[in-house]
């Protein structure tokens, strides 16, 4: 168990990511055998869900029960899974049934009553929560468990004593109430029971009172106003004091009406009046996936000089699909590392580079950097491969040999069509265990010709 917990809560063994690239390459067998010979979790886990979804539900089962012999719950709760799926509701209900003790803990309540409602007993689910419900966040796992189960009017009479509550705390100028986001939440279960108009009311009564307690229940009248088309009321809103919260919403849903031109001067006026990173940020993005780069690096340069400038580079450089944009963006003049940020540049920089097959230059900035982000011998094989050189990547990645680069190599040979040799190389969890409890090596200073600069006593 303490194995099982331990690649849950770090990742380890094959990481969902890498079980992804084996199973969309048609590798389903492989990863089989490497949840039995391995004991990996992530290979269980994924190789279970491959084989539900084409109906080898009692396969699926066999692959589970070493993991389940164990006795791990996140096991059991997967068998329960498999079993649902294969129509033995019965037995997956059996399996996950709390006895006593458990009644008495919302999260054991919570796996079970969430089990109940996907076998259709969603009275039975909610009667098992209602109990909990002085734990605050019981109150969305219900709304969640019965969306689209006839169920709104049940859900409304919960929810209305704690939304009522969260408003006379904010009246009191109290910000410590645990349903925080009862009011959200009742605005939601009426917009889905067909009563938007009066979710709309009872939600701007309690905006224009400040009788709210986050933000999020700003942003979800917003939200509501623009799925119904309110575009008027929105404006009035986006027009006081919470402009940061809500312009977004307003020029999205400007533009989902065909009114592209007024969104955007809508929120050049914004950074007019208020030079907020948000509003750049908001605008910059939107332009680029209109396919307008320049017009977008203008509307972001004033801010790259700034602290917070990660919050314009990054949605841009992420948006960028060709390397030769992301060069363009970087290399601007305005765009210098700092404040902590420097590796971002560097890596987005040495990236393009080797996009564009410009492997050396990208593998000296990489390697100039003064405090590179990871291994430099991992970043120099990453560049590699991305400029379409994946034998050399492999090669240094073997080379260097560290249970990281075996890793990366993994990866490398997955894409090279080479399954079998990337799940040779792959770390065991023992021995990502071992490589992690110690501490990372202090790299040791070296001449140009690589002897330690190091004295020998």
């Amino acid at each position: 168990m303490d194995d099982l917990e331990w690649q849950v809560s770090h990742l380890g063994g094959l990481r969902p990511s890498r079980v992804d690239l084996l199973l969309e390459r048609g590798e389903l067998e492989r990863v089989i055998r490497a949840a039995a010979d391995r004991g990996d979790w992530f290979c269980a886990q994924g190789a279970t869900q491959a084989l539900c979804r084409v109906g080898e539900c009692g396969r699926a089962l066999r692959v589970m029960e070493p993991f389940v012999a164990t006795g791990w719950r996140d096991a059991l709760r997967a068998r329960a899974d498999i079993l649902l799926r294969a129509g033995r509701t019965q037995e997956a209900l059996d399996l996950t049934r709390p006895d006593e003790a458990g009644r008495a803990s919302a999260t054991e309540c919570r796996v079970y009553a969430e089990l109940l409602a996907r076998a259709g007993r969603i009275d039975d689910a909610v009667d098992l929560l209602v109990p909990h419900m002085d734990e605050s966040w019981i109150l969305s796992v219900l709304v969640e468990i019965t969306e689209g189960r006839d169920r709104d009017e049940r859900m409304l009479e919960l929810i209305a004593p704690h939304a009522q509550s969260a408003r006379e705390a904010r009246s009191q100028g109290r910000w410590d109430h645990p349903f925080w986001e009862a009011q959200e939440l009742q605005a939601r279960v009426l917009e889905r029971a067909g009563r938007a108009d009066e979710a709309i009311r009872i939600l701007g009564r309690d905006m224009a009172g400040r009788r709210f307690l986050a933000q999020n229940t700003l942003t979800a009248y917003a939200e509501l106003l623009a799925r119904h088309g309110r575009l008027d009321a929105l404006r009035e809103l986006a027009a006081g004091g919470d402009a940061r919260v809500v312009l977004g919403t307003y020029a999205r849903a400007l533009r989902d009406h065909g009114r592209a031109g007024e969104a955007e001067a809508v929120m050049r006026e914004a950074i007019t009046a208020d030079d907020w990173v948000g509003h750049r940020a908001w605008l910059s993005a939107t332009l680029l996936r209109d396919g307008r780069l320049d017009d977008a690096i203008a509307v972001a340069e004033p801010g790259f000089g700034r602290y917070d400038c990660s919050n314009l580079l990054a949605p841009l450089v992420m948006l960028l699909d060709r390397p030769e944009d992301v060069l363009h963006l970087v290399e601007h003049p305005s765009v210098v590392p700092h404040h902590g940020h420097e590796e971002f540049q560097h890596q987005w920089w040495a990236r393009a580079l080797a996009g564009l097959g410009r492997v050396d230059e990208a593998i000296a900035l990489a390697e100039a950097h003064p405090d590179p982000w990871t291994d430099p011998r991992i970043v120099k094989a990453g560049l590699l491969d991305t400029a379409g050189r994946p034998d050399d990547a492999a090669a240094e990645l073997r080379a260097l040999g560290t249970v990281e680069a075996r890793e990366e190599l993994c990866d490398v040979l997955i894409r090279q069509g080479r399954p079998a040799e990337a799940l040779a190389v792959h770390p065991t969890v023992a021995e990502q265990r071992a490589a992690r409890s110690r501490p990372a090596p202090v790299p040791v200073p070296r001449d140009e010709n690589g002897y330690s600069l190091e004295p020998p006593f």
